[in-house]
């Protein structure tokens, strides 16, 4: 294996997941469709935000740095891992 050296950020990006964990989704058949009714938003305690870095060589390889319940503490989290992957 070869050494490169370099920043962080020329290997790795960083992004935002919306993970939605509701479990009772709603299907009904219309037509030749399978289509799901919107969900009523219950909030926080449906929903999970992940800080996430990505290999830029290689899109599969996912490091997972946090996990939030809160969108605003996420965003927070990555603007400062940004900054640090900068450096």
């Amino acid at each position: 294996m070869v050494q490169v050296i370099g920043s962080a950020d020329e290997f790795w990006r960083l992004r935002l997941t919306r993970l939605d964990t509701t479990n009772n989704f709603e299907f009904e058949w219309h037509d030749d469709i399978l289509y799901r009714e919107p969900m009523v938003d219950h909030g926080d305690e449906v929903e999970s935000w992940h800080v996430e870095a990505v290999r830029l060589d290689d899109p599969d390889a996912v490091a997972r740095l946090a996990t939030f319940a809160d969108q605003h503490d996420a965003r927070e989290f990555l603007a400062s891992a940004a900054e640090d992957l900068a450096r």
